[in-house]
């Protein structure tokens, strides 16, 4: 049973449709939001108009759950890419789950704490770092604990922002290293540390 399956009792969610926006960066965080079936992406847009991918967010995920608990504007948009079904938390409905779920309080905040460190590992990529390095990064840090990223090289491209052919190339680039294996729908990293160096070497 999800963790957060409380947070939707009695609700059956939104249904948005691949493209349709989730929410928007710079508008009030009034509630955040619980991913019950699809995958959408989150990410900061800048003042040219090009986009830094924050994450992927699947089934079972929280989403838009930092600003909404800092009470600031949103620092990243949310986009439905596949159907996606949705149930939107506000703060009534938080605190009703929390008296009756006063053991989710401290996950959520795990949770949160996680969030904000994941925004602060992108700061070092609002220059938009190339894709290689890129790639690297959102490989160690979607990896299992067995090394195991179970995202296709389209969700992959996702994750990066650049095509499926790109991330077939640069998999094939790491996989020569000795770094990682690949496999239908999945990729097992074999040397982490080294991807991880490599996405942090400068340019």
């Amino acid at each position: 049973m999800d963790r957060w399956a409380p947070l939707a009792q009695g609700r059956q969610g939104k249904q948005y449709a691949p493209g349709q926006m989730i929410y928007l960066q710079g508008t009030e965080a009034n509630e955040f939001y619980y991913l019950l079936e699809g995958i959408a992406r989150s990410y900061i847009s800048s003042p040219g108009g090009s986009e830094l991918v924050l994450t992927l967010h699947r089934a079972g995920d929280l989403m838009g759950e930092a600003s909404f608990f800092d009470e600031c504007p949103r620092v990243s948009s949310a986009v439905a890419l596949t159907p996606c079904r949705i149930v939107a938390v506000d703060r009534p409905r938080l605190d009703q789950v929390f008296q009756s779920h006063p053991e989710l309080a401290y996950p959520m905040l795990r949770y949160l704490a996680r969030t904000v460190h994941l925004l602060s590992d992108h700061v070092d990529s609002i220059s938009f770092r190339p894709a290689d390095k890129r790639l690297a990064s959102a490989l160690v840090r979607h990896a299992e604990p067995d090394g195991v990223v179970s995202y296709t090289h389209e969700e992959l491209g996702y994750a990066v922002g650049v095509s499926r052919v790109t991330v077939s190339r640069i998999l094939s680039q790491f996989a020569a290293k000795g770094w990682l294996e690949r496999s239908y729908g999945a990729v097992k990293l074999i040397d982490r540390q080294a991807l991880d160096r490599y996405a942090q070497t400068e340019l």
